[in-house]
């Protein structure tokens, strides 16, 4: 499934043109862009987590969802959702390409994997993020994140920050 934002549904920040892409979670762009991810988290924090340690299946269709945003051949972002139970769901693996960043890719990914959500009976969805990482702190807070305890075991929450939002609630 692609999508192809229009200037109807399109953020008007978005300067590049994406495309978005449902895959796999073991598609080569996602393993490229979710290592990215893990090197860049282990370069802010010494440390991060292994995306092999998702399970694949957590992506698969009906339940979860996992995108790829293309800007003519090159892909430059990524982002899954999964279900945690049957009214919550959980963004992971969020991720853009320095290159590509400040072009509202972020957000439309975003967008798309609120939206599936929602179509699976979501009614609130939650994510973690760095402490250090202002510019997803920044994004999740304008697209109407706050902030709430920790939902994952042993998370330090000097380092983490948990965020859940309310489905059908509006953007700031």
């Amino acid at each position: 499934m692609t999508f192809v934002p229009t200037a109807s549904d399109a953020p008007a920040a978005i300067r590049l043109t994406p495309s978005v892409t449902a895959a796999h979670y073991d598609h080569p762009d996602a393993r490229r862009l979710t290592q990215a991810l893990r090197a860049e988290q282990h370069t802010l924090y010494g440390f991060a987590d292994d995306p092999d340690a998702t399970p694949e299946a957590d992506f698969d269709p009906p339940a979860g969802l996992f995108l790829i945003a293309h800007v003519g051949d090159e892909a430059v972002g990524c982002g899954g959702v999964r279900l945690l139970d049957e009214h919550t769901a959980e963004i992971k693996r969020m991720y853009v390409s320095g290159e590509a960043r400040g072009h509202g890719i972020g957000r439309y990914l975003l967008q798309r994997l609120e939206g599936h959500a929602s179509s699976r009976g979501a009614t609130r969805i939650m994510l973690e993020t760095g402490r250090r990482n202002t510019a997803a702190l920044a994004l999740y807070h304008r697209a109407g994140y706050l902030p709430c305890p920790s939902y994952v075991a042993g998370r330090d929450a000097r380092v983490n920050r948990a965020m859940t939002k309310l489905l059908g609630s509006s953007s700031r």
